[in-house]
């Protein structure tokens, strides 16, 4: 809970900050690369089901999180979005089942609608590759295996250019994405809709 409202506040922060920045024209047409650098909470919204019973909670992490956008056209461009986790994996009860890493790049296309303002929100669609690796099982446990695979992402978010270069942003995707996960050699076995949000700020740059 103390991530979520650390990601909320440094929401909150940015916003303020872009309130007292002046509206002006921006000469835009000539960037064609963007490049961010975001702090994110990434919080699972999961649903479960487990061969034996019960259900699986994977916790929020809050890591960094760099993207890569090219611009197509002012309106239009597509972006590369790179981060890795580490998420503990419990079982119904508070039982540690382990803790794994997941490394999910997602590409998405966006669509700019004020990019030549100093406020230019954007809202995008893609889709996502989840790999797991690093996976740890908690004693007594033994042999923690998860299986990512595609997904499917939605993004909002809006950048606060300060001037032609440099820039505040803020960014919330909603992630699609299934997992299977199996413990004891496949004794215990469950499938997990993983589903995060994702919440984010930090700056950008455009060249």
């Amino acid at each position: 809970m103390n991530k979520i409202k650390t990601i909320l506040l440094t929401t909150a922060a940015a916003g303020v900050l872009s309130a007292a920045i002046p509206a002006q024209a921006q000469d835009y047409d000539s960037r064609t690369w963007q490049i961010r650098l975001r702090s994110i909470g990434v919080l699972p919204d999961e649903s479960s089901s487990v061969n034996i019973g019960g259900k699986v909670d994977v916790d929020d992490t809050l890591v960094p999180e760099l993207d890569i956008s090219y611009f197509f056209t002012p309106h239009i461009a597509a972006e590369l979005i790179l981060a890795t986790s580490e998420h503990e994996v419990n079982y119904t009860g508070g039982v540690n089942l382990g803790d794994a890493w997941i490394l999910p790049p997602t590409l998405t296309l966006q669509y700019h609608f004020t990019p030549h303002s100093t406020f230019s929100p954007y809202v995008g669609a893609g889709i996502n590759y989840s790999m797991f690796y690093s996976e740890d099982a908690a004693a007594p446990f033994t042999g923690l295996d998860i299986d990512g695979g595609f997904g499917v992402a939605l993004q909002a978010g809006a950048d606060f250019w300060l001037n032609d270069h440099w820039g505040l942003n803020v960014d919330v995707k909603k992630l699609w994405l299934n997992m299977d996960a199996e413990l004891n050699g496949g004794a215990v076995r469950a499938d997990v809709d993983l589903d995060p949000w994702i919440v984010g700020a930090g700056v950008a740059y455009r060249f």
